[in-house]
């Protein structure tokens, strides 16, 4: 199954006879991005398992959320659309817009990298035509890519991890009537990811980090999940992919080395991790950033 399979808000306007998908693309690291146009229809999203970041990009003056028409739809507003959530919606008129979903994993390390929380403590608050012309103006950046071509393809995952850092610092907040459970205490949590931060281009054990909690390894593997909202490996991965990122943006390091500093064990295994999860060769990401 791929990953637009599994997004219901695309599966719901891909199911309506009135919407046209116009563009679509898997950007690697597990991100969407599409394009619609629709006209005279009522969509309805019933809890969603991923988030979606939408931009009205033409029309859409006569867009509201069932039971608000008082408020409407306009080219440059965007709706924060969380996993959970329920709408349903109204097209009067044409609209075209973007759409970007990505998983609640990306949320869980944002939390965790960016804003030094829990993804347990924090909610992507639910936006209905919020005016932000920065954010705006990525998603016009982002629809004038050439999204098949993989120089592009690149800089457009890019710009998508930057619409999904600026959600998560002004619109994540604490969640109602919070009870935390289990998982690492905090000043835990913080030591294990500084320690990792640390150690990217060492040959990390899983004992070795449970050592930090003084857990065993199943108990800290089980608490670790709870407080990252990822097993440790996926984790450690996704932070050794982002710290490859910034070297191959920042310096001219040759990738062979890159990739010893950032754990892996050859240069040929870190293209292969890097194809699959940013969608393209460090070399490619290396030129598209030049």
């Amino acid at each position: 199954m791929s990953a637009v399979d599994q997004l219901q808000v695309f599966q719901s306007m891909n199911e309506s006879p009135h919407a046209r998908l116009e563009h679509c693309a898997e950007l690697g690291d597990g991100l969407v991005a599409a394009i619609w146009n629709n006209r005279h229809d009522a969509r309805d999203y019933d809890a969603p398992s991923h988030h979606t970041l939408s931009c009205y990009l033409d029309g859409g003056t006569g867009t509201f959320r069932r039971g608000q028409p008082q408020s409407k739809g306009a080219p440059d507003k965007l709706c924060i659309l969380p996993a959970g959530h329920e709408s349903a919606w109204v097209i009067n008129g044409e609209i075209r817009l973007a759409h970007l979903y990505f998983s609640q994993e990306h949320f869980a390390l944002g939390c965790v990298s960016l804003l030094d929380r829990e993804p347990r403590e924090l909610q992507l608050c639910e936006r209905t035509f919020l005016d932000d012309p920065l954010q705006a103006m990525r998603f016009r950046r982002l629809i004038a890519m050439n999204w098949q071509e993989p120089g592009e393809r690149l800089l457009t995952s890019s710009m998508a991890h930057e619409l999904i850092s600026h959600a998560l610092l002004t619109q994540a907040g604490l969640r109602d009537g919070l009870r935390l459970k289990g998982g690492l205490a905090p000043v835990t949590r913080r030591r294990v990811a500084d320690y990792i931060e640390q150690n990217l281009g060492e040959a990390l054990s899983l004992g070795e980090l449970a050592g930090l909690a003084a857990l065993s390894e199943y108990h800290f593997a089980r608490m670790f999940r709870e407080s990252f909202g990822m097993p440790p490996h996926r984790y450690l991965l996704a932070r050794r992919l982002s710290r490859a990122c910034q070297l191959l943006r920042e310096t001219r390091l040759p990738l062979g080395e890159i990739a010893l500093a950032c754990g892996f064990a050859s240069a040929s295994h870190f293209t292969n991790r890097f194809r699959d999860s940013i969608g393209g060769t460090p070399g490619e990401y290396r030129a598209a950033h030049a």
